[in-house]
């Protein structure tokens, strides 16, 4: 039988455009991690997994497994890696873990995601072309597309199938905008309107300043566990993966995703998680979720394909507030990407953080999710939109 595995604890740095190197912001996350765990230090840790997508272009390092294990002081005698799937890389990091604990081959995995994606103001053309490596760069990066150019398409094309509105993709910046101003470590800490959404500068329509994520260096942190670990801890909260799931359907070029207004991929990821966690009716059986909102319009079709609500319907689920605090499923009450930034490794394991500290009531209360959530699901996509990652979570074991 698989071994139950929990997430304990974890930390990590402020998100922004830091005066920080690459190896900083792992020491400042890594130091938090261990930190924020009673009875694991470094010298307990079995495994180390980390998630980082351009570091070689960004920080001009690569091998970065083992640097973080060095600046760390982790001598790790059973595995190590680093994983790289895009803006789904921390995701990643923390599905190998969980599965090599599952698995029996460890009872201790540290998951540090880590992204420094500003260097300085006399590179952003290098900063903005590194950014195109996620596509095809030969095909989709060439001809203009990067991330808000190809999420306007969605959005343009949902608008025109669906009658989304303009207004709509705004209620989820202003959400999760507003989420973020009561998150100490996120990049963006103003609270906005839909107004201030729809003034502000247009980028590539419909998709305005607002509408889009950050440029972000940060660093995020997990432990992992055995159950019988996590039982020698007595750890207060815990948050154990009930289950996990991950779809790519061949479309890596823009050129062939099979659709511009639904992901099936992620559809077929959540289910794979769902059926796992013997979860029938995610709307009801799951308190909180963190989605890749890196657009608006994102967080849109992600209610749709993982059965928040409707295909098409996704606008109005966010008009009627289902998706708030209070809602039928907070989703983002830390200020997903919009909100908080977006460094690509660090995102899926700061999703996994946040799910845990709403289990442990861990967080400022105007943003903590009500009635005492026990469930939590984390979704990622990455590069065109090809590859979907969904991770579910529950205070209790299974």
């Amino acid at each position: 039988m698989p071994h139950n595995v929990a997430i304990v604890g974890g930390g990590l740095t402020e998100w922004g455009e830091r005066d920080a190197t690459w190896k900083d912001l792992a020491q400042e996350a890594g130091k938090a991690t261990f930190n924020d765990v009673d009875g694991i230090e470094p010298e307990d840790v079995e495994g180390l997994f980390v998630g980082a997508v351009q570091p070689e272009r960004f920080a001009f390092q690569s091998h970065v497994a083992p640097l973080v294990a060095e600046l760390l002081g982790v001598e790790v005698n059973k595995m190590i890696a680093r994983t790289e799937l895009a803006c789904a890389s921390g995701q990643a990091a923390l599905r190998y873990a969980w599965l090599a604990i599952a698995a029996g081959q460890l009872d201790v995995a540290l998951v540090l995601g880590v992204e420094k994606m500003n260097i300085d103001r006399e590179h952003m053309p290098e900063m903005q072309s590194n950014m195109t490596n996620v596509l095809d760069r030969e095909f989709d990066g060439v001809n203009g597309l990067n991330g808000p150019s190809h999420f306007a398409q969605f959005a343009q094309r949902h608008m025109h199938e669906h009658g989304t509105t303009d207004e709509q993709l705004a209620m989820v910046s202003a959400k999760n905008k507003n989420h973020a101003a009561e998150t100490d470590f996120a990049q963006y800490r103003k609270h906005v309107d839909v107004d201030d959404v729809l003034d502000s500068y247009p980028i590539a329509p419909p998709l305005r300043l607002l509408d889009c994520s950050g440029i972000t260096d940060g660093a995020a942190g997990v432990l992992l566990v055995s159950e019988e670990k996590a039982e020698e801890l007595d750890a207060e909260t815990t948050a154990y993966v009930t289950g996990s799931g991950q779809s790519c359907m061949a479309s890596n070029s823009i050129n062939n995703l099979p659709s511009m207004t639904t992901w099936p991929q992620a559809g077929e990821a959540s289910r794979e998680a769902y059926e796992q966690a013997g979860i029938e009716d995610p709307l009801t059986d799951i308190d909180v979720a963190e989605v890749h909102d890196c657009f608006s319009i994102s967080e849109i079709i992600e209610y749709e394909q993982l059965g928040f609500a409707d295909e098409g319907e996704g606008g109005q689920f966010i008009e009627d507030g289902r998706s708030h605090l209070d809602g039928d499923v907070a989703v983002n009450p830390r200020g997903g990407l919009l909100g908080c930034g977006h460094p690509l490794g660090a995102t899926g394991v700061c999703q996994a953080l946040e799910v845990y500290r709403q289990f442990a009531g861990d967080v400022p209360n105007a943003r903590q999710v009500p009635g005492d959530p026990e469930t939590g699901l984390i979704h990622n996509l990455s590069g065109s939109g090809s590859v979907h990652s969904v991770m579910t979570l529950a205070r209790d074991p299974q």
